[in-house]
């Protein structure tokens, strides 16, 4: 079977977002055996140096336009999409990439205008039962839903981001580690631990230092699947 690569999109992008949302709801039970032989593509035996095939299946049957742009996966629509593997019991079992850290030109950033808060402003919540033992090919599509912070989440996004940039800007980004801020952390985001990429040291310096991420920490994305799945 054709990889991604050779593959062209044969989904138009959706034209609404109540479009979308019919889309994925569609998805729903199906394994990744079934939706990957529909769109003729192959499957990985493990993850390990795929870990976003599973996205990337999502985003060429659901119609997503943006690819590696920083934008929303349906700008159109302004919507971000977000796969999240689960337990059985509806734990999220990893924390979910957002969005790069940008470690200089920071001058003029700020919240507002912020690739954290735009990728988060709707997000379009695919759930995926991918406990360990389970087969990639058999992992299964949960129910999708569409989710946009309540003021009180965006109030601790902000101040988790705010907190984050704020030690960056003095320099301190070697300092930060993944115990910090209370539902948006910041972890490296690089495929090995010799990638390397400019940062602002202590002393106003330029050094170098693993490219960072922004994450949600997986007991916020728990909290989103139990309101979802009215497990609370």
């Amino acid at each position: 079977m054709p990889s991604f690569q050779s593959l062209s999109p044969n989904v138009e992008p959706p034209r609404s977002e109540a479009e979308l949302l019919q889309r994925a709801l569609s998805l729903a039970g199906r394994s990744f055996a079934e939706i990957a032989q529909q769109h003729q593509t192959g499957i990985p035996q493990h993850l390990r140096k795929q870990k976003g095939w599973g996205g990337m299946l999502m985003e060429l049957c659901l119609g997503a336009s943006a690819g590696s742009k920083p934008e929303q996966d349906f700008p159109h629509l302004g919507v971000e999409l977000k796969t999240i593997p689960i337990s059985t019991k509806g734990r999220a079992l990893e924390s979910t990439y957002v969005a790069i850290t940008p470690l200089l030109e920071l001058k003029g950033i700020d919240w507002q205008h912020s690739n954290v808060r735009l990728k988060l402003a709707k997000v379009l919540w695919v759930p995926i039962i991918a406990e360990r033992g389970i087969p990639v090919a058999e992992r299964v599509i949960s129910t999708p839903f569409l989710w946009s912070p309540s003021p009180a989440q965006e109030a601790m996004l902000q101040k988790d981001w705010e907190d984050h940039m704020e030690l960056i800007s003095l320099g301190k980004i070697d300092t930060i580690t993944a115990h910090q801020g209370e539902i948006l952390q910041i972890r490296p985001k690089a495929a090995n631990s010799k990638v390397r990429t400019q940062a602002t040291g202590p002393n106003g310096q330029i050094i170098a230092t693993l490219p960072r991420g922004f994450y949600l920490r997986s007991r916020f994305t728990s909290g989103l699947l139990a309101d979802h799945f009215g497990l609370n």
